[in-house]
């Protein structure tokens, strides 16, 4: 799968934009970004960008069953 550049940017605004401060699931996420008309093509697309963000210290990834993830406020 192919992260296209931007990806990351548009699902922190929305989050932003919805005020959604609590740690939410990637289908909870693609739901979101579905109601904001942003389009992604799965949740797993989702949680593989904020994965690649929680590699660089932006995403904090709550592992439990389902995975939740948060961004972290010093990159909001």
């Amino acid at each position: 799968m192919r992260i296209r550049r931007g990806d990351f940017e548009r699902i922190r605004s929305v989050l932003k934009e919805a005020d959604a401060d609590q740690p939410m699931t990637a289908r909870e996420i693609l739901e979101l970004l579905d109601e904001h008309g942003e389009e992604f093509d799965s949740a797993h697309r989702v949680a593989t960008v904020l994965g690649r963000g929680a590699q660089n210290g932006a995403v904090e990834v709550i592992r439990d069953q389902p995975y939740r993830y948060r961004f972290l406020d010093e990159h909001n």
